[in-house]
């Protein structure tokens, strides 16, 4: 595959969110508001449209500090609402529901009525937010045994929106059976003589949440 993809923030978000209460992970949705141009010379596709842009960070891995979360976003008529909830290793509960504005003001809303979702092929346990605690799965795009994407139909604050939703489970993820399988979705090789570009290793799609050095971790480039 060979392309380029832009991403055109409306604005740059500088502020960082604490997941935990020691401090050792931090959420930063760094454009909240985007358009994304991919343009794609090898297969000679191209697509355009709503974009969204966050990175997690901190001094631990993630599969150390939680057991599972829930996230979503979803481009409301003149804002965007993020949605993260989950659950910490020690079994405290994090949530919040962020609104942001085309100038980059951000707010805290009130967390809607939670809406279980219909669990994956894998059996991931899905469940997000929504007005009256309703939502439904339009889509599934990503689908492995310890992590999901999916394009949802949902009423949010009071307008009937269409949003991304993913759930993780570390648990899983961190699971003999589960590490097993990982090099087998993208096995590694050599780069080809002359090649331009780095082998790559793991798949991402794969591998959504790497074992990297604990001191920086990046997450979804979408994430949604």
């Amino acid at each position: 595959m060979r392309g380029r993809v832009r991403l055109l923030p409306e604005f740059i978000n500088p502020n960082s969110f604490t997941l935990d209460p020691d401090g050792r992970h931090h959420w930063r949705p760094i454009a909240p508001r985007a358009r994304v141009e991919v343009v794609m010379d090898s297969p000679g596709i191209s697509w355009n449209g709503h974009a969204y842009f966050d990175c997690n960070d901190g001094s631990e891995s993630l599969e150390d500090g939680f057991v599972d979360w829930q996230w979503s976003r979803a481009h409301l008529g003149s804002d965007v609402a993020v949605l993260y909830e989950g659950v910490r290793a020690d079994r405290s509960r994090f949530a919040a529901a962020l609104r942001f504005d085309h100038q980059g003001g951000v707010s805290e809303a009130e967390l809607p009525p939670a809406a279980p979702l219909p669990r994956t092929l894998w059996l991931m346990n899905r469940e997000t937010r929504a007005d009256q605690g309703i939502a439904r799965v339009l889509r599934t795009w990503e689908d492995t045994p310890f992590y999901a994407r999916s394009a949802l139909e949902t009423t949010l604050f009071g307008e009937r929106v269409a949003a991304v939703h993913e759930s993780l489970s570390l648990t899983r993820f961190v699971s003999p059976a589960v590490q097993w399988m990982l090099p087998f979705r993208m096995p590694r090789r050599p780069a080809e003589p002359g090649a331009d570009w780095p082998a790559r290793g793991r798949d991402s799609r794969a591998e959504p949440v790497p074992r990297q050095p604990r001191d920086a971790r990046g997450r979804r480039g979408s994430p949604g």
